[in-house]
């Protein structure tokens, strides 16, 4: 190859530099809305935090496209929060139960660390353009419950089919009880709430076994 080929084929370097400015800068405004949520509450129309922001609008949809983008893209940063704060506290523990019960306790964790935001998401995911990123980090923290069932039902030599929609109901069951206990400014201990879904959700899981001993029950789809 010669040096004209090399020139062609080289990466413009001013073209990522711009790139890179442009995602630092996307991620600066997603942080200024956050903190303007933060301070406005969880239904803050876009000229209120445009200001809050110290921007204008046309600022904030020249990065966004518009109110929808700009929405998905602080969704996708919460979202992402709740996976990076369940994930780590289920990889450090062993025992089946503990795993629940980490994860139940990370995500409880992170609502109340930052409800306004936790508000924000759940009022505004219905306007994301082609993307459900709540729905999105559901499946990731659903497939690590459905492994966790999916083991377990393995190990009473059960069939593991019912592991992932039972996870996906785990998940709905929590998030929900979550979303309450937030709504009434948190009636019992983040501790005591996440002792007892573990214990509801993991009663469950220990009454498999005896589902599979009665006539028609999970060992009869072996």
């Amino acid at each position: 190859m010669n040096s004209a080929d090399e020139t062609v084929n080289r990466p413009d370097g001013r073209s990522k530099r711009w790139a890179d400015h442009r995602e630092r800068r996307r991620e600066e405004l997603v942080d200024a809305v956050i903190a303007a949520i933060r301070e406005l509450g969880p239904e803050p129309g876009i000229d209120a935090v445009a200001a809050h922001a110290g921007v204008g609008k046309p600022v904030l949809y020249r990065y966004f496209g518009d109110k929808s983008g700009l929405w998905e893209a602080v969704a996708r940063r919460a979202a992402t929060a709740v996976v990076e704060a369940v994930a780590p506290a289920v990889s450090a523990v062993r025992e089946d139960r503990d795993v629940v019960l980490a994860a139940v306790d990370a995500y409880l964790a992170y609502i109340d660390s930052d409800p306004l935001l936790y508000r924000f998401v759940v009022h505004q995911r219905g306007i994301a353009r082609d993307r459900d990123v709540v729905a999105e980090a559901i499946d990731t923290v659903a497939s690590v419950l459905a492994r966790i069932l999916g083991d377990r039902l393995r190990a009473l030599g059960l069939d593991s089919g019912p592991a992932l929609p039972w996870a996906y109901g785990a998940v709905g069951y929590v998030q929900t009880v979550g979303d309450w206990w937030l709504r009434h400014q948190q009636p019992i201990s983040r501790e005591a709430l996440a002792e007892y879904l573990t214990t509801f959700l993991w009663g469950g899981v220990i009454g498999v076994r005896a589902a599979a001993d009665q006539p028609g029950g999970l060992g009869a789809t072996l």
